[in-house]
């Protein structure tokens, strides 16, 4: 597993993996149209010189990204896997990897609650839950969907 920035040529493969229904099931995040998919990616994250963007790349396939970015004063951090690479660690390395060149905290990251494979990589990489579960829309979420919030301190 490796990381490498993302390429405007990633953003395909990005979109299939957003588009898997169980993987919107496990985020409660809703596919994206390809226009809007590209419109997001380009201005929110492409054109964001402060957010972190890197492919995972696993035998030379890109296979997922791991991101960052500055929201309501906090700095957040989310990843997205490409449902045939689950469970093979594969998340837990890229994102061990991007906290290695991302040194800025505290970190955040949402998860719904039902997410228990990312609430287990958050906490594999150090992430503790703090507060109480929130209702969405926070990280993106529809409304409805409880979330959890947690920080990285270290």
């Amino acid at each position: 597993m490796a990381l490498r920035d993302v390429e405007e040529s990633d953003l395909p493969i990005f979109f299939e993996h957003q588009r898997d229904p169980e993987a919107n099931r496990m985020a409660a995040f809703p596919a994206r149209e390809w226009d809007a998919f590209v419109t997001h990616w380009r201005a929110k994250i492409l054109g964001n010189r402060s957010a972190g963007k890197q492919a995972i790349v696993v035998d030379d396939k890109v296979v997922g990204n791991v991101l960052a970015w500055d929201q309501d004063g906090k700095r957040f951090v989310a990843y997205w896997i490409g449902r045939e690479y689950w469970g093979r660690g594969v998340a837990t390395a890229a994102l061990m990897e991007y906290l290695q060149h991302d040194k800025r905290r505290p970190l955040h990251a949402y998860v719904v609650v039902h997410n228990v494979g990312s609430v287990r990589v958050l906490k594999k990489c150090g992430f503790r839950r703090v507060g109480e579960p929130e209702t969405g829309p926070g990280n993106g979420a529809p409304d409805g969907a409880e979330e959890l919030l947690f920080q990285l301190d270290q």
